[in-house]
């Protein structure tokens, strides 16, 4: 199986996300360093996780060119989600940057956004911010407010970060960095496609997601020790 096998839902019925366009990707897209790969990740129980599955297996998606091709052909300033299983394209920790630079190509007019836990590798920094300059915005991942500090400082993209259930207002970070708990999370007349926040490339708050689903309780007993910063 390859990174390269992907699947697009042209109207997604996830309510949380509206019914816009999500792709989603194999597992081995996935970097080991993520602390919810089989420890509390969302997509690994429920409807999703059966989709998901049958994208990895290779029974469902097709080819990251023609996977492009079906992005270049959405409306002009469409809002898009890449990736609501999977993460950027490439093995385990490595981005496949030449495939990566043709979905922010395929993007150019639209509204693409995604979430990445692919920072292990420092090189990553430079191939994802080159990715929000133009026009294709990459949230940062952080495993804790502590790490979504580290996470902001390297300056190459927005930040997102997991956050206690029981965490439903807005918080500072240890830096002082601002939390906004996503409106999607505590409204439920809010979807991406309402909100739009996760896929503004230049927004300086950081985007809190309480720990939701079957899992949850994995990720609340989670700490700062779970967390895996980059190496060289």
């Amino acid at each position: 199986m390859t990174s390269t096998k992907i699947h697009l839902t042209l109207v997604s019925t996830n309510a949380k996300t509206g019914p816009i366009p999500v792709s989603t990707q194999s597992a081995t897209t996935c970097p080991p360093s993520c602390p919810f790969k089989s420890n509390g990740c969302y997509a690994a129980s429920g409807p999703l996780a059966i989709h998901w599955r049958k994208v990895t297996e290779g029974a469902r998606g097709f080819a990251w060119s023609v996977f492009c091709a079906a992005i270049k052909r959405l409306p002009n300033n469409q809002l898009w989600r890449y990736g609501q299983a999977g993460d950027l394209p490439g093995e385990g920790e490595q981005i496949n940057e030449s495939e990566l630079n043709e979905l922010v190509s395929a993007n150019k007019g639209k509204r693409g956004f995604t979430y990445t836990h692919k920072y292990k590798l420092v090189k990553n920094f430079a191939i994802i911010r080159k990715a929000n300059a133009n026009g294709f915005t990459i949230n940062l991942s952080a495993n804790s407010p502590k790490h979504a500090d580290f996470l902001t400082a390297q300056n190459c993209g927005p930040v997102v970060c997991v956050l206690p259930s029981n965490q439903t207002s807005n918080l500072l970070t240890p830096a002082g960095n601002r939390i906004v708990i996503c409106p999607a999370a505590i409204r439920d007349n809010v979807s991406c496609m309402t909100c739009r926040l996760c896929a503004n490339p230049n927004r300086k708050i950081i985007i809190g997601f309480p720990a939701h689903g079957v899992s949850k309780g994995k990720i609340d007993r989670m700490n700062e020790k779970a967390l895996e910063l980059p190496s060289a």
